[in-house]
């Protein structure tokens, strides 16, 4: 899912594909928010069992660096915050002369869009007043924090924006520094409100305070927050037959853009299944009644789960169970007192937990990328109050359920209009919400923001002799690929096709249909060794290390089921210790006659690019150009090692690739080691070619919010000095870095027959909704069937190729057709697409670094 934009830093979206087939609105479980560790909602410190590693801490990368540009924010506010508001001040478009006057294109045939934005018609024009507060003795809890200050209303005045450290006023106070005594339980506490400083109507802090604002907007109109969205339970849907239920929510943020302040919101669902943890673990307990056994397949269905509770909608990521103790343990209070889990569930939330001898659950807080000096202490939850979320894999598998989810959760362009229109209505006509805002003289557009946009150029595939276009609707030419030789084919000579016991006749279909749609690609095909193996990973490997010998070039699995263990297996055992390309198919996909060639079909292409082959081109329009890719895997659920995939191209006609594995800390995003990288990358590249390239193109994905300065200062630095040390000192090289990202909120419609509909693929954006102080722009490249498409944001951040808007834009579109595993446009670039398949196969199932072997190969298509 990746239609959750991060409005601030620790509140990270979850990993996807970059496929561009994906659909925004796909049901999934949610990325918890934040817990607010050691108060919520036991405000006991545990320290971790003995059982559970102690959690690592994480740091902000690269902070002290930001820490002039943001004088005016506090350190908490940063740790709360930073995200996106970091980005927004970073000047990256000031070291580019050469697109100082425009970064606006003009190629392309003009269409007039619109955008889920709305313009900010009025704010504050005023100075406002910004008041750090401190509390004695600390509290951590964001609520009592806000009540503990509102105790002196009268003094601040009904005109303020708190965000739980920091007080944004219209107004001066008496005094720049107060003391004031709050009651907290009859307990004292002592609260400073101290003056920092002045803001002027255009500093980026205050759209800090109108982010904050508006999430009390959503409040006063009765919307509730879960995790870091707003959601209105009172027009949720309930499918009882899955016990499942949607609530239907926003995600907004108010930010500044290339000629003015807009509002962009979107549409978002919250799934939620009525089922607690208690009820799954004990339905577990009917089906496995030894507690070894029991605690494994809690372990199996809880850990790694998002769980909201039912007392305060917050979500928690489960890391561990503790079998150890119960609702009945007690811990002390912040005040030193004596209590059990049941006792404070009912006096702070009125909940009865009825059942006492429960397991808890335990949830180490929220994973912080790259923040490894925050201390991170275990929660324990009660199952009994902790709701499940998102989709079980056996709901995932469930066609009626998938069909169900999606015709309420993929909305296309006129249903997303509709409801946020509805929004915008609701806070025009509520009367309470608009009083708040005159406060602020803040008022919004109630329409979409439109401009124009341009539509690209339909790009020419070659493949072999046969020249043509992309369909200008789909974008896709699966047809024209099978039906012609391919660009460059690998003939099979020497492979093998393992089977598990039972299903030969999967086996032989697959290869009586392989030996149909290979002549007209034009592979030719020897007979292969078709061995009968036992579906246990000791077989298969067994029959390998019998079978195979220095000429095997392509190794065909065929499983009995989607058994995760055995696949990872299979493929560590081809990756790592026994290097050949290989291929596994599940049974059940070669026993469908009306997909079975399509099916043979793309797995004959798979093969023939694994074995070193190529499906097709596209003309570039450079010469003498590296392109590399990169992406991270962060394994959410186990929490491993962080894996970094990099992948550069080896030829000119980017069909060869070269890829490398470097894993890292878990959750960090910043890459080391790209100095190396790249140096090895050269140095094939210059055996492929006898010379070194004169440009290299760098496509970043899977950077989060508040990473630009980051890489700026962290990442672009290594390949600099990776070619001094490479290059001759006068040889001229130039290098450009690009950020992609994917995970935003941002959507195009355009208008056709009344009606609002998906833009084409090709249409790029750099007007209005980029930024001033960056060299950025979007490209709707993908076609979806369903729903509303999302375009991909690319920022230039570094460029001494000196290109312009219309050939990077031009550049970046032409890569998306150059996927192997997809004949069609992807919505990012190949190389983005190559380095997440490498790092996911790696993070998944590998856990190993590949053999060198495989190294110029795509053997992890």
């Amino acid at each position: 899912m990746s239609h959750r934009t991060v409005l601030f830093q620790g509140l990270s979206p979850s990993r996807s594909s970059p496929s561009g087939q994906q659909c925004q609105a796909e049901p999934g479980p949610e990325p918890e928010a934040e817990p607010m560790v050691g108060r919520p909602p036991n405000p006991r410190h545990l320290e971790p069992p003995r059982h559970l590693e102690p959690p690592r801490h994480y740091t902000e990368p690269e902070e002290a660096q930001l820490v002039a540009t943001l004088q005016a924010t506090s350190v908490k506010e940063r740790s709360r915050f930073g995200g996106i508001f970091r980005d927004h001040v970073v000047d990256t478009r000031q070291y580019l002369d050469h697109v100082r006057e425009s970064t606006a294109g003009t190629q392309g045939r003009p269409v007039k869009l619109f955008t889920n934005h709305f313009r900010v018609t009025s704010r504050p024009q005023q100075v406002t007043y910004k008041y750090n507060i401190d509390y004695m003795p600390d509290i951590e809890d964001g609520k009592v924090r806000t009540e503990l200050l509102l105790q002196h209303k009268a003094l601040i005045g009904k005109c303020h924006i708190f965000d739980g450290s920091s007080l944004l006023l219209p107004h001066k106070l008496l005094s720049p520094k107060m003391e004031l005594v709050s009651l907290l339980k009859k307990q004292v506490v002592k609260v400073t409100i101290e003056f920092t400083s002045e803001l002027m109507p255009t500093s980026p802090d205050c759209l800090r305070y109108y982010n904050i604002l508006f999430r009390r907007i959503l409040k006063m109109m009765e919307l509730e927050q879960v995790g870091r969205n707003y959601y209105n339970k009172r027009e949720a849907t309930e499918f009882s037959d899955h016990n499942l239920v949607i609530w239907p929510g926003y995600v907004t943020s108010i930010l500044e853009y290339e000629t003015s302040i807009t509002l962009c919101a979107d549409v978002n669902h919250k799934l939620v299944r009525m089922q607690t943890a208690y009820d799954l673990i004990s339905a577990l307990c009917d089906g496995f009644p030894a507690k070894q056994d029991l605690q494994e397949q809690v372990a199996k269905q809880l850990v790694g789960s998002i769980v909201s509770t039912v007392f305060n909608n917050k979500t928690y990521r489960v890391d561990d169970i503790n079998w150890e103790e119960t609702p009945r343990t007690t811990f002390k209070t912040s005040d030193g007192a004596e209590i059990t889990f049941v006792e404070y569930y009912k006096t702070r939330y009125d909940q009865v937990v009825t059942e006492l001898n429960q397991p808890l659950l335990i949830s180490k807080g929220k994973w912080k990328k790259s923040q490894r000096d925050t201390p991170q202490e275990p929660v324990l939850l009660v199952p009994q109050l902790c709701n499940l979320t998102g989709l079980t894999d056996d709901l995932r598998k469930n066609y009626r359920v998938m069909r169900d989810l999606a015709l309420h959760m993929r909305l296309d362009p006129e249903k997303r209009q509709h409801e946020l229109q509805k929004l915008m209505n609701a806070i025009q006509t509520n009367k309470e919400v608009q009083q708040e805002l005159q406060l602020w003289d803040l008022k919004f557009d109630a329409s979409f923001l439109s401009f124009s946009g341009r539509i690209l150029k339909e790009v020419r595939i070659f493949q072999g002799r046969r020249v043509f276009d992309s369909h200008p609707q789909f974008a896709d030419w699966s047809k024209e690929t099978r039906s012609g030789p391919l660009l460059n084919v690998k003939s099979l000579d020497h492979w093998l096709i393992l089977y598990p016991t039972g299903n030969y006749r999967a086996a032989s279909f697959f290869l009586q249909s392989l030996r149909r749609v290979t002549p007209t690609m034009g592979i030719s095909m020897r007979e292969a060794k078709i061995l009968e193996v036992s579906d246990t990973v000791q077989s298969y490997t067994t029959a390998l290390e019998n079978h195979v010998s220095s000429k095997t070039q392509m190794v065909i699995c065929v499983l009995s089921s989607e058994k995760k263990d055995l696949y990872d297996s299979i493929k560590q055992y081809l990756c790592v210790s026994c290097p050949i390309p290989s291929q596994c198919v599940i049974a059940r996909t070669l026993d469908k006659p009306q997909t079975l060639m399509t099916i043979v079909t793309k797995l004959a292409q798979q093969m023939n690019c694994k074995m070193g082959g190529a499906l097709w081109k596209v003309d570039t329009g450079l010469q003498n150009t590296m392109f590399i890719g990169i992406d991270c895997f962060h394994d959410i659920v186990h929490r491993r090692k962080s894996i970094a995939g990099f992948v550069s191209s080896i030829n000119q006609e980017l069909t060869q690739w070269f890829s490398q594995c470097l894993f890292q800390e878990s959750g960090q995003e910043l890459v080391n080691g790209l100095k190396a990288c790249l140096e090895a990358a050269l140095k094939l590249w210059c055996k492929h070619n006898l010379f070194l390239p004169q440009a290299i193109i760098v496509y970043r994905d899977g950077v989060g919010d508040g990473q630009l300065q980051a890489l700026l200062d962290h990442e672009v630095p290594q390949i600099e000095s990776s070619l001094k040390s490479v290059y001759p000192k006068d040889s001229g090289v130039k290098l450009t870095f690009i950020v992609v990202k994917k995970r935003i909120n941002t959507r195009f419609f355009v208008e056709s027959e009344g009606r609002l509909r998906n833009p084409l693929p090709g249409t790029v954006i750099d007007v209005e909704v980029t930024k001033r102080q960056w060299y950025d722009f979007f490209i709707v490249s993908q076609s979806v069937k369903d729903g509303t498409v999302t375009p991909t944001h690319y920022n230039v951040i570094h460029d001494t190729v000196r290109f312009t808007p219309d050939r990077i834009q031009c550049l970046t579109y032409r890569l998306c057709h150059m996927y192997y595993n997809l004949p069609g446009v992807t919505r990012v670039p190949a190389p983005c697409h190559y380095a997440h398949k490498l790092a996911y196969l790696v993070g998944q199932s590998i856990h190993q670094e590949p053999h060198h072997s495989l190294a110029s190969r795509l053997f992890y298509l």
